[in-house]
């Protein structure tokens, strides 16, 4: 089964659907992966934070997938952010992945209270990578339309994503319009709420019930009809194989409208607000 691909801003295409590795605990990284891959995805989101490179490549190897059928995105942990930090790290992840190269490498967290605010020079960093040819794509995470205004406006170049939280009760629309806006593509993450109740909201088991899907699915689909990326987890093979089965009902546009009006604003938000985010691992 082939997922619909989404073309950046940088003529390259990325898979619209993907799995998520966001506290997959390292010893199960390769196992989770493996059933990914064999139930038919093909996109992986990880992260230097999340400690499970290396499970991730080890599925990878042992795949039997071709590399070009495959997208790997990482993203830059918050200690580095340094111009040499950054191109050191991202060696680093290469190497746990068993790559020559990511297809997508983001700034994790813009920590603007860290670095003197100095969040510019990292994207600058990124676009040297890309340059590189050890990225293929770049792009950001977690920033504000104000970060988006400035390494826009100092460089010049555009991420190709910023990933966000966004779910019906946190549609983060201001973050979404000005990532549009500047020509990048929203990938939204936890696409499901983690567990803030959108799972047993009415207005979502509703339209659940009316397409004979879960809520779960009702939610991916959501995000997906409104042209974001997503990547969910799951440790088990069974709840990896139902979210991925969403590509054969869409929702109207009255229920799309229905769940963005659960939208909670600052009180749905589930995740740390970047704009005071300032956690650097030591």
């Amino acid at each position: 089964m082939s997922t619909p691909r989404i073309t950046l801003n940088d003529s390259t295409s990325i898979p619209q659907y993907g799995l998520g590795v966001w506290q997959v605990p390292a010893a199960e990284t390769e196992r989770v992966v493996a059933d990914a891959l064999e139930l038919g995805y093909r996109h992986v989101d990880t992260a230097q934070m999340y400690g499970n490179e290396e499970g991730v490549g080890a599925a990878i190897a042992g795949s039997g997938l071709a590399r070009e059928d495959l997208y790997v995105t990482t993203k830059l942990n918050n200690n580095n952010h340094e111009k040499a930090a950054a191109r050191e790290s991202l060696k680093v992840s290469l190497d746990k992945l068993g790559l020559e190269k990511v297809d997508l490498f983001l700034i994790h967290w813009p920590l603007p209270t860290q670095y003197g605010g100095d969040f510019v020079s990292t994207w600058e960093a990124l676009v040297e990578l890309r340059a590189e040819g050890l990225a293929t794509s770049v792009g950001v995470s977690n920033f504000q339309p104000d970060h988006l205004d400035r390494i826009v406006a100092a460089t010049g170049v555009v991420p190709a994503v910023n990933q966000v939280e966004v779910h019906p009760y946190f549609g983060n629309e201001a973050v979404r319009e000005a990532t549009t806006r500047h020509g990048a593509h929203v990938q939204a993450w936890s696409p499901l709420g983690q567990g803030g109740g959108e799972l047993t909201d009415p207005v979502v088991t509703g339209v659940a019930d009316a397409h004979g899907k879960t809520p779960a699915q009702v939610l991916l689909r959501w995000a997906l009809d409104r042209g974001d990326i997503v990547f969910p987890k799951s440790l088990r093979k069974e709840r990896l194989a139902e979210n991925l089965d969403v590509f054969d009902f869409a929702l109207s546009a009255d229920e799309i409208a229905a769940l963005a009006a659960l939208d909670k604003g600052e009180a749905g938000r589930q995740g740390p607000n970047p704009e005071v985010f300032d956690w650097i691992p030591r």
